[in-house]
């Protein structure tokens, strides 16, 4: 991963993000195809032929990505509007929780979470369960967005900073609306601190990486120092070894 972990690729990632709201095939087509080269990165012997599992996989911007790399892609979310919100075709998509993978234990060779953690209740239950449905040997690989850093508030901006519930208010009185996240429902305070200490103590798993995502390599030292790196790092991968 580190190879692919250079200052050009960090500021593509940041103009895309800009256009989320605006244009989000845009955005989503490159985080897509991001996300497979940093599993295929990851994944010991790469992902071409590989059961890969997505927990929250969203409008469906990320099936052809992975199967662009010889992936054999699966996906689960719960949230039928989101899954429909980009008129994509599902072909290989189950609408299920999380928390509670309709999966039978190590079923899958690759378990990946990009950018849900932040939007459930109970990350860690279903980080637990992508451990459970991957087999031994198999990479569980878990990304979110870190609330204290600048993208924590997600469209809502800095104001995050003011606390979850003023961002919000302040978001639906610029713009009409609330926000699609929505502080306390559908996005939540998580830090790095939080998935650490989950990695930690995870059962039938060892951590063996953890970088933070969209940052050049010569800045991952930034995830060795506590309360730096909640601000600087942005987004947290963190890559497991199933035991």
């Amino acid at each position: 991963m580190r190879r692919l972990a250079t200052f050009r690729r960090a500021r593509g990632l940041l103009r895309d993000f800009r256009y989320e709201q605006s244009d989000p095939a845009r955005f989503y087509g490159a985080l897509a195809r991001d996300t497979a080269a940093m599993v295929d990165a990851v994944v010991d012997g790469g992902i071409e032929g590989a059961v890969v599992l997505d927990v929250g996989g969203g409008p469906g911007y990320f099936a052809d990505a992975f199967a662009e790399r010889g992936a054999r892609y699966l996906a689960v979310d719960p949230d039928a509007g989101e899954l429909h919100a980009a008129g994509l075709a599902h072909r290989t998509t189950v609408r299920a929780a999380g928390e509670a993978l309709p999966f039978a234990d190590g079923s899958v060779d690759a378990c990946l979470s990009s950018n849900v953690v932040e939007h459930t209740p109970r990350p860690w239950e279903m980080a637990d369960e992508m451990i459970r449905v991957t087999r031994p040997g198999g990479t569980v690989v878990i990304s979110y967005t870190l609330w204290w850093g600048p993208f924590g508030g997600h469209e809502m901006g800095l104001s995050h900073y003011l606390g979850g519930h003023r961002a919000a208010a302040r978001y639906a009185r610029r713009h009409g609306h609330p926000p699609k996240n929505l502080y306390g429902e559908s996005l939540f305070t998580v830090t790095a601190a939080d998935g650490l200490a989950w990695a930690r103590r995870a059962r039938g798993a060892r951590l063996v990486a953890a970088f933070p995502r969209y940052l050049p390599r010569w800045m991952w030292w930034v995830l060795r120092v506590p309360g730096l790196r909640e601000v600087a790092a942005t987004n947290l991968v963190m890559v497991l070894t199933v035991d």
